[in-house]
């Protein structure tokens, strides 16, 4: 069975947070973060989106749904959210071969040029 609470504490110490801390963050006391680590208390859905949006995860991920964590895009440029979806879709071929092929090459030679550009401009 699921554990709602342990995956929140587990996330909160990746982020190495306190309870105390968590519960700033999203407007909650230390001994409420304490009964919802504890699975003494769910979360309402407005703090499980709270949580989600906090710790960069989908809602499914957060309550068990999906065992896969994701990463925003939210804040990239068209042509870096391009990129990512590129890579995504070509890395996700299994048939690859030891190595990286030629386009995943141009993939990442791509990508690293975009995101090293716009941090030079920041």
């Amino acid at each position: 069975m699921f554990d709602l609470g342990l995956r929140i504490k587990e996330l909160r110490e990746e982020h190495h947070w306190t309870q105390e801390e968590l519960g700033k963050k999203i407007n909650k006391s230390k001994s409420m973060v304490s009964l919802y680590e504890s699975n003494i208390k769910i979360p309402s859905g407005e703090t499980l989106i709270d949580l989600a949006y906090l710790f960069n995860v989908s809602l499914d991920y957060l309550v068990g749904i999906d065992k896969k964590e994701m990463v925003s895009i939210e804040k990239l440029s068209e042509r870096q959210k391009t990129l990512v979806h590129t890579l995504l879709i070509e890395f996700r071929d299994d048939s690859r071969r030891k190595g990286l092929s030629p386009r995943q090459q141009d993939i990442l030679s791509g990508l690293m040029t975009e995101f090293v550009e716009k941090s030079m401009k920041v």
